[in-house]
């Protein structure tokens, strides 16, 4: 292990990396829960088949990226992309079904690889500004808040009529329907969920390792004494891979309306998040202090990154991409890919207790998303709001991604009166703010993406 993993040469040992792995493994079992929770809801696809998809694709490609990069981050299916995955599906009226949707991250995987292997990824990630990857951050931690706050009720939704204001909505002093208001209080998944929530938060501010799946777990056991858990009968403990949906694709479906805008957000999103994740855990690893054999390591580890993306398709899961939370790991003295791989074995250990996961309820979930949509919300203090040119396109692309429903609409109209601004302010001598030429292409395509298909 010491001359596979170079532990002695990392400053490491075994029993580090290990306690390093199992580290990581708390701080992002969550996803084990929430994903399918999150993939289930109006997509067609059934619980059992995303927890299955989502364990064999963290657990197999984490350890990938550990055995061949000998990289300490692991591997899921990332927060806020499967939101939008769900998205699409949920409110396509059947213009798309979750094999459309998977077969456009399986697309999304291949360009990513490409992009990978020709470098242009390094175009890109110098094109767009790094206030716009930070909004993007925001905007998708905000999108998924929302909808944990949707599906747990604790917001409710634009009433019909104003004789409907004893469920929320009807404002009494003004007159007219609010668009979203607070849930019932007297509802349990209500009361559940902002238990959660205080449960999670307190947890994370003690700074508890695992503060979310603990969170979780106490939530689940209030629920189970308020009678709220019942014990999934359908789901084994023995895994039926007969379940998963291996390689459902649906290419013909590929021509459908905005299929292209789907897959090139999942590419688009995915680019950044993995850069900002792979680098930022490379630099506290102190990968990053031999700056050449540093960006080799990170770019090799993007490659498999991307391998992972349509690997998680072909097993039927939304986009598996770097977790932030590896930090974790790292923090705990984690060095190298036995963390890695440490943290995969636990993954595929968790094949086996599908029943116990199958019992967390909606309300826990929707807690862990709400405290997700926080952690992502903290990028927003690497934005300059004292400057115009890329406030403007930082606060339309946050607000635009949960207020439209829509995180590809937050990205268009970032990008696009970025490359206006930046444009007037130079011409002007205001200011010296440069558009590449590649946010030029961008901006052309958003353009005529909404002249040809419109806002859906």
């Amino acid at each position: 292990m010491d001359r596979f993993f170079k532990l002695k040469q990392n400053g490491t040992n075994v029993r580090t990396e290990i306690m390093a792995g199992l580290t990581t493994f708390m701080t992002m079992a969550y996803i084990l829960a929430v994903n399918p929770g999150v993939l289930t809801g109006g997509t067609g696809m059934q619980w059992e088949s995303v927890f299955l998809a989502t364990a064999i694709g963290a657990g197999v490609m984490t350890i990938v990226l550990g055995l061949f990069v000998n990289f300490p981050v692991a591997l899921a299916p990332g927060m806020g992309l499967n939101a939008y995955f769900a998205t699409v599906v949920a409110t396509s009226n059947g213009a798309f079904s979750y094999q459309t949707a998977l077969t456009a991250v399986f697309i999304s995987g291949l360009i990513f690889l490409l992009l990978t292997v020709t470098k242009v990824r390094q175009i890109m990630l110098v094109a767009v500004p790094d206030s716009l990857k930070h909004a993007i951050t925001v905007g998708i931690g905000l999108f998924i808040t929302i909808i944990g706050m949707k599906n747990s009720g604790l917001m409710s939704i634009a009433l019909s009529s104003p004789n409907e204001y004893k469920a929320g909505g009807f404002h009494p002093l003004l007159g007219f329907e609010t668009v979203i208001g607070l849930g019932s209080l007297h509802d349990h998944t209500v009361i559940l969920t902002i238990v959660g929530l205080l449960l999670i938060s307190v947890l994370m501010v003690l700074r508890i390792r695992g503060a979310i799946l603990f969170g979780m777990l106490g939530t689940t056991i209030i629920a189970a004494l308020m009678g709220d858990v019942k014990m999934a009968s359908d789901v084994k403990w023995i895994p039926d891979f007969g379940q998963l949906n291996l390689f459902h694709f649906d290419f013909a479906g590929l021509v459908s309306t905005g299929i292209v805008t789907v897959i090139l957000t999942f590419t688009f999103v995915e680019l950044f998040d993995t850069f900002g994740t792979m680098v930022g855990t490379a630099n506290r690893a102190g990968i990053m202090q031999n700056k050449e054999e540093g960006n080799r390591r990170v770019g090799k580890a993007m490659l498999y990154d991307a391998l992972g993306v349509s690997f998680g398709a072909a097993v039927g899961t939304s986009t598996i991409t770097a977790f932030v939370e590896s930090s974790a790991g790292v923090a705990e003295g984690g060095r190298t890919g036995l963390t890695a791989v440490t943290t995969g074995v636990c993954f595929l250990l968790a094949l086996f207790v599908a029943p116990i996961v199958a019992m967390i309820p909606s309300s826990a979930t929707a807690a862990a998303l709400i405290v997700v949509g926080v952690l992502m919300a903290q990028s927003i203090r690497e934005i300059d709001f004292q400057d115009l040119v890329v406030a403007i396109p930082a606060f339309l692309t946050i607000v635009m991604m949960p207020l439209t429903y829509n995180i590809a609409n937050g990205i268009s109209f970032g990008i696009f009166s970025y490359v206006i601004l930046a444009t007037v302010g130079r011409m002007s001598g205001k200011s010296e703010h440069k558009v590449h030429w590649l946010m030029w292409i961008l901006a052309g395509l958003i353009v005529l993406r909404y002249v040809l298909i419109g806002g859906e």
